[in-house]
C-alpha cells in the first residue's frame, strides 16, 4: 500500500507567509457607505476614514434637567451623561465629529421649534447646555456624540414643561406640505426632488438650490446638514450632502423609513452666516 507524501510542517509555514494579507477597507465611522482601500479622510464630513467595519455599541443617554419642573420663558439647564453599555461607567472622552464633541438638536412638537446647537463638555464628562424653550409643550431632543473607544451615537430624549397637560397624542402636529422656497438669512433655499413624490423605504434625492449661489462655505466640516422629522417625533433623520462642492446646488440622499408628514430643516453657511430653512414633504406608499 502507498503512502501519501507528508508534507514538512516549515513548508506548509512557509507558504503561509507568502500568502498576500486580505485588503484592508477603511471606513467613514459617520457615514459607512464611505470607503476607500487607503487611509484618508471622508469627503462628506471629514473625519478620518478608519480600518474595518465596527459593531455598533449604543451607550445610554441620561438626561438632567434644571429646574427639574421645566419652565417656559425662562433659562433651563440641560446636563448630558452618556453610559458606556460595556462597563456601565460614565463616558468622559469624546472624538470630535464635524468640527464638536456634541450637536444637540432639539424640535417642538408642534415642529415650530428647532436648535442645533453645542452643550460643552466639562471635565466630570458631563455636557451642559443652557437654553430657553418658547412655547410649552413637548420637545424631542437628539443628542449626535463619538464616545472614544466607542462608536458614533445618535440617541433620542425628551422634554415636556411645566404644566403641560395634553396628551402625547393630542400634541402631534398636522401640517400641510410645504415645497414653496424659503427666504433664509441671506440666501434663498428651493427644493426639487426625485422622485418629486417620495416614497417610504426608498431612496429620495433632494435638490436644494441656494440663491445667490457665490459665497458658499462649510459649516462645521460639512457643506450643510440635514435634519428630519416625522410630524410625530418618532422618526429623526441626521443627514449630510451626497454631492456638494461648494455651488449653487447641493445633494441629499434621504430615505424616509414610512408614511408620513416629515419636517425637513437644512442649515448652510453663506459669506459667513448660518442660513436654516425648512419645508414639509409629504411621503406617501403608492396606492
Amino acid at each position: 500500500m502507498r503512502r501519501a507524501a507528508l508534507v514538512p510542517l516549515v513548508v506548509l509555514i512557509a507558504a503561509a507567509q507568502q500568502q498576500p494579507a486580505p485588503p484592508v477597507e477603511f471606513i467613514c465611522p459617520m457615514d459607512p457607505d464611505v470607503r476607500s482601500n487607503v487611509p484618508g479622510k471622508c469627503p462628506r464630513c471629514g473625519m478620518a476614514l478608519e480600518a474595518g467595519i465596527q459593531q455598533p455599541v449604543k451607550y445610554r443617554l441620561n438626561l438632567d434637567v434644571s429646574p427639574a419642573q421645566v419652565p417656559v420663558g425662562k433659562p433651563v439647564e440641560l446636563r448630558f451623561e452618556l453610559i458606556d453599555p460595556r462597563t456601565l461607567r460614565r463616558a468622559v472622552k469624546f472624538e470630535f465629529v464635524h468640527e464638536r464633541l456634541f450637536h444637540l438638536f432639539m424640535v417642538s412638537a408642534d415642529l415650530k421649534h428647532f436648535v442645533h446647537d453645542h452643550p460643552v463638555l466639562g471635565a466630570d464628562g458631563i455636557f451642559r447646555f443652557e437654553t430657553t424653550l418658547p412655547e410649552p409643550g413637548i420637545y424631542r431632543l437628539l443628542a449626535d456624540c463619538y464616545p472614544s473607544g466607542g462608536t458614533p451615537q445618535l440617541l433620542p430624549a425628551y422634554l415636556t414643561t411645566e404644566g403641560y397637560d395634553k396628551s402625547v397624542a393630542a400634541s402631534i402636529a398636522h401640517p400641510l406640505s410645504d415645497l414653496a422656497p424659503k427666504q433664509a438669512e441671506n440666501v434663498t433655499v428651493s427644493l426639487r426632488m426625485d422622485p418629486p413624490d417620495p416614497i417610504p423605504g426608498k431612496k429620495t434625492i433632494l435638490f436644494f438650490r441656494l440663491a445667490p449661489g457665490e459665497g458658499i462655505e462649510p459649516y462645521l466640516g460639512a457643506w450643510g446638514h440635514l435634519l428630519a422629522a416625522s410630524a410625530d417625533l418618532i422618526d429623526t433623520i441626521h443627514e449630510h450632502p451626497i454631492y456638494a462642492k461648494g455651488g449653487p446646488e447641493i445633494q441629499f440622499n434621504i430615505f424616509f423609513p414610512r408614511e408620513a408628514m416629515y419636517k425637513v430643516w437644512v442649515q448652510f453657511q453663506r459669506q459667513g452666516v448660518v442660513n436654516t430653512a425648512a419645508f414639509t414633504i409629504p411621503v406617501t406608499a403608492p396606492r
